[in-house]
């Protein structure tokens, strides 16, 4: 029985309604951080929800230069071109060997993986520790890049597996039949295919580890000079107290966010055809 046209204009008005509701939700705190970027300290202490009168600038230079915005955000960069690749090189050859070959213990490795996702990461902090310490990792960017590898592995086998089982097995079949090793069908046939769904999966990951404070606040206690970028706003906030610059705190947090967002906005198709993929076969 089909509804009446009432009914689906009244649905069509209630979605949509939710719809700009979640959008002010969502982006309603971010649009006010960027506007409170601009404002002088003093207009943020006498009216924080007010609107700038004029581009306050100098708030980015200050949090650029004077907080060491700019070192910060470098060593996140570093650490996250290391933990980034090797996350989805190794959790893409994973899910590539689960989701294409069948072999005894198949189920178990993909339900351990799928396991690791319900694992709190506050639970293995002091085990984390001493395991570093021990190896001589502690306080180091190679022992924040292996921890974050081995944090985001699990979500992006068990993403992946799902992905790579909607290939077409016909074009791995004619690669084989043609000769190519297990290698090059990998990463010259398969690989390529996979592209929406690695990209999508990427943006995830790189938003986790982008924002990621706990594990290099634990892991990352040494030399200020390696902390990465979550670390230093949080240094910038301790600083501020009740009389510091609010202008150039809210500054810091628009620098930190620009990345994720001009990253997303280059990559959103590839995003949405990753998460729709595997509903279609």
């Amino acid at each position: 029985m089909r509804a009446s046209p009432a009914a689906s204009g009244a649905l069509n008005v209630f979605a949509h309604s939710f719809l700009i509701l979640w959008t002010a939700l969502a982006a309603g705190p971010l649009v006010w951080v960027t506007l409170s970027a601009l404002r002088p300290h003093a207009d943020l202490v006498t009216d924080p929800f007010g609107l700038p009168t004029e581009a306050e600038w100098a708030n980015f230079t200050n949090a650029w230069a004077q907080a060491d915005i700019g070192r910060y955000a470098l060593n996140s960069l570093i650490v996250l071109a290391g933990s980034l690749t090797g996350t989805m090189l190794l959790g893409a050859m994973a899910a590539y060997v689960l989701a294409r070959y069948s072999f005894r213990g198949s189920r178990t490795i993909h339900l351990l993986f799928a396991g690791g996702m319900m694992f709190p990461v506050f639970l293995a902090l002091v085990p984390l520790f001493f395991i570093l310490d021990n190896a001589g990792l502690l306080n180091t960017r190679q022992g924040l890049i292996l921890v974050y590898i081995a944090y985001s592995l699990p979500f992006t086998t068990f993403f992946l597996v799902a992905f790579f089982r909607t290939l077409p097995t016909a074009v791995q079949e004619a690669a084989e039949l043609d000769g190519a090793s297990h290698t090059r069908t990998f990463f010259q046939v398969m690989l390529p295919m996979a592209r929406p769904g690695l990209v999508s999966v990427g943006i995830f990951n790189f938003l986790g580890q982008w924002n990621q404070f706990v594990l290099p606040r634990v892991l990352n206690v040494g030399d200020e000079s390696d902390a990465v970028l979550p670390q230093g706003l949080a240094a910038l906030m301790v600083q501020q107290g009740y009389e510091g610059d609010w202008g150039a705190l809210y500054a810091g947090v628009t620098l930190a966010m620009l990345p994720v967002l001009v990253v997303y906005a280059a990559f959103q198709r590839q995003v949405r055809e990753g998460l729709t993929a595997g509903a279609v076969r």
